[in-house]
């Protein structure tokens, strides 16, 4: 497979795309933090950090995947009890795959 460069690169000035994800995680949102957000969800699958419901609607932890036909890796911690901040927790993650440099807001 062809190694390319995407098209939206992340900035930082992107922080405030990253505040309003932290704020509005399920939207709506605007169309900046859309492009951003298909930019870290588009990544690879191997390593990918995903959520995982571990009790329907009430419970959620972090796990891994391998690829795209390969097992899932679930993690015992953390546990979140509100899906917005595990939400948030991802998009940390993902965010600091992606650049390198850990998600840091005031």
């Amino acid at each position: 497979m062809r190694e390319y460069e995407p098209a939206y690169q992340i900035q930082p000035t992107d922080c405030d795309l990253a505040r309003e994800f932290r704020d509005q995680p399920f939207g709506p949102h605007s169309p900046d933090l859309v492009r951003l957000l298909n930019r870290l969800r588009g990544d690879s699958l191997s390593g990918k950090v995903v959520l995982f419901s571990s009790r329907r609607h009430s419970e959620w932890k972090l796990a891994s995947l391998s690829g795209p036909i390969g097992p899932i890796t679930v993690y015992d911690e953390p546990v979140f009890r509100d899906r917005g901040e595990a939400e948030w927790e991802v998009f940390k993650l993902r965010w600091q795959r992606e650049t390198k440099i850990e998600l840091c807001l005031d």
